[in-house]
C-alpha cells in the first residue's frame, strides 16, 4: 500500500511539475519542437484554461532563446493552408484554447541556438486578466505532433 501511494505521488508531482497556474489562468503541457541546425524558427504549443467567469487573452509572449515571439493562426482555405498573424489568443471564460501542430501556435522567431530534444526552456506569456506567467516548454524530437512526457 505504501508503495502504491509513492508511486501515485511522484506521478502527481511530475503531472503537475509540467502545468502552471496563475489567478483562473492554466497553462497545460507546454512543449516545442526539436530544431535542425541552421533553423531561425520554432514553435509552441500548449493548453490554456481558463476557470473564470470572465474571458482572458494572451497578449504577447516572450523568451531568451528567440528574438521575437509572434502568436499565429492556421487557416484552411480550400485546399490552401495559410498562417496569420493575430493581436492575441481570446481565451473564453470556463473554456480551454490549444495551440496545436495545424492549428494556433507560438511562432518563436530568430532563435539564437537549435532547440534539442529534451531540453527545457521558459517563456514569459502576459495575460489582460492574469497578468504575466512563465512556463517551461519541454522540447519533443522533430515532427512530434502532440506533448510526449
Amino acid at each position: 500500500m505504501k508503495w502504491a501511494a509513492f508511486t501515485l505521488a511522484l506521478i502527481s508531482a511530475q503531472l503537475l511539475a509540467h502545468s502552471h497556474e496563475k489567478g483562473d489562468i492554466q497553462v497545460r503541457h507546454p512543449w516545442s519542437r526539436a530544431t535542425p541546425p541552421g533553423a531561425k524558427v520554432a514553435v509552441g504549443y500548449m493548453e490554456i484554461r481558463n476557470r473564470g467567469k470572465q474571458p482572458d487573452r494572451l497578449l504577447s509572449a516572450s523568451s531568451a532563446v528567440a528574438g521575437r515571439v509572434e502568436m499565429h493562426i492556421t487557416e484552411r482555405d480550400g485546399e490552401v493552408v495559410k498562417m496569420r498573424e493575430v493581436k492575441a489568443f481570446e481565451i473564453p471564460a470556463r473554456e480551454r484554447y490549444e495551440l496545436r501542430p495545424g492549428g494556433s501556435h507560438l511562432m518563436l522567431v530568430d532563435i539564437v541556438r537549435p532547440l534539442k530534444r529534451g531540453e527545457r526552456f521558459t517563456m514569459t506569456l502576459r495575460f489582460e486578466r492574469a497578468g504575466e506567467m512563465e512556463v517551461e516548454l519541454e522540447v519533443q524530437e522533430q515532427g512530434s505532433r502532440r506533448p510526449h512526457h
